[in-house]
């Protein structure tokens, strides 16, 4: 696996690690130089492609979250990469094989 993929795996797992913790990230962009340096941007509205050429970045990924769903792009010379996690009702029904479950509860009396 590439540098450029592992990173992108490991801010995801980072982040996801955050949500279930119960914390909310901060939108961030995450910039690389070639020699390693990293610069973090906090809640940029910028593209991901526009940070990357002003700060002359190697590596650029945006690390971001929405209701329960975590999201990571990731831009590197011509290649790009984008995760995003599951929302959690779509990752239950997919561990509980997608049929709906129901709970039996006695009669009320």
């Amino acid at each position: 696996m590439s540098r450029f993929v592992e990173n992108a795996v490991k801010l995801m797992k980072a982040a996801e690690s955050a949500v279930e913790a119960g914390n909310s990230p901060t939108d961030m962009a995450i910039l690389i130089s070639s020699q390693g340096g990293i610069r973090m941007v906090a809640n940029s509205t910028w593209p991901l492609e526009s940070l990357q050429a002003y700060h002359g970045s190697q590596m650029a990924y945006r690390v971001s979250q929405q209701n329960q769903k975590v999201r990571v792009d990731g831009r590197e010379a011509g290649r790009t990469v984008t995760f995003e996690s599951e929302d959690p009702k779509t990752a239950a029904r997919l561990i509980l094989g997608g049929y709906p479950t129901y709970s039996f509860l006695p009669a009320a009396r």
